[in-house]
């Protein structure tokens, strides 16, 4: 189980100002491509689940994300997350022919989406993507992640935090954010559900 403090900025120039105050804290950026997968007759989606081909900084590496269960209240998400990395060259040639998903047999992940979640013989489908820009920071001794996700419909802000205490952790940020005059609001949905909705978050 993942469990994340998702916390929504209103715009590019908060996105900016919290940006600069946690310079200081500064780890490294991701630039990450995300694209997601279903069954060719909605197995996952039926199962709550989805299948998620992430790639960073180009092709330096593709992750694999089956998450299923995805739950966000007051700005708190759980979600089950099973993760694993594949060969970037892979992961892309499975983007441009979805069928091949299913003929990857080095992948656990695609072999649990096969046999647990029931995907068949027609295989998986592209349901498109996203790209987010992602500045990863040590703060306080968390690791905040510092997000500018660009839709095809427009740019949403996030800081994100990945706690055991989720409680703790929000009433951290919400006071460093009151602080410094920073708006924000509690993340009602996950980016995968903005994507599909065809809005930006309110």
């Amino acid at each position: 189980m993942e469990i994340e403090v998702k916390l929504l900025l209103p715009d590019s120039a908060s996105h900016q100002k919290l940006s600069e105050l946690l310079s200081p804290f500064y780890l490294k950026t991701h630039h990450q491509e995300n694209v997601f997968f279903d069954g060719a007759a909605s197995e996952l989606s039926s199962k709550r689940a989805i299948l998620r081909l992430r790639f960073y900084n180009g092709d330096s590496l593709c992750v694999v994300s089956l998450k299923a269960k995805s739950v966000i209240i007051d700005g708190v998400s759980r979600v089950e997350e099973d993760e694993e990395e594949i060969h970037p060259s892979i992961g892309r040639a499975c983007v441009a022919e979805p069928w091949r998903l299913g003929s990857v047999d080095s992948s656990r992940l695609l072999r649990r989406a096969r046999e647990e979640f029931g995907v068949g013989d027609k295989g998986f489908v592209c349901l498109g993507g996203f790209r987010n820009v992602r500045g990863v920071y040590d703060w306080k001794g968390l690791k905040l992640e510092l997000d500018e996700t660009m839709y095809d419909f427009g740019t949403a802000y996030e800081i994100e935090c990945e706690s055991a205490d989720p409680e703790g952790v929000k009433k951290l940020l919400e006071e460093f954010l009151k602080e410094n005059g920073i708006s924000y609001s509690y993340s009602k949905v996950s980016k995968f559900a903005v994507f599909r909705s065809g809005n930006l978050p309110e």
